[in-house]
């Protein structure tokens, strides 16, 4: 994870998950049973995830709970890998969203 804690790491993977899927705040809450302002409390990391929200956002992705904790690349391909999507592009989803959040490389 090149320096990045479990915590931030998560919130990079929910990220990379929710721009491969086109899925928003709101959707994703709808999922896990929250409102869209507990979502962004998470992904901003003034909240933090807990493992019940992990169970359901894996078996949401239709991923383990280990892939979904091993960060955005692993997640994203594993989810690839289920859904029979090209992984090249769920690279580059994970390029976009490490840019995005100002981390270097993977």
């Amino acid at each position: 994870m090149g320096g990045l804690g479990l915590e931030e790491s998560l919130r990079l993977t929910v990220a990379a998950l929710m721009q491969a899927t086109g899925e928003s705040q709101r959707e994703l809450a709808v999922v896990l049973g929250l409102t869209q302002t507990q979502v962004s409390r998470r992904q901003a990391g003034t909240t933090a995830w807990s493992l019940r929200d992990c169970e359901i956002l894996a078996a949401h992705y239709g991923i383990g709970p280990l892939d979904l904790l091993a960060g955005p690349t692993r997640a994203c391909e594993a989810r690839a890998l289920r859904t029979g999507e090209n992984v090249t592009a769920t690279e580059s989803v994970n390029e976009n969203v490490n840019v995005k959040d100002g981390v270097a490389g993977r």
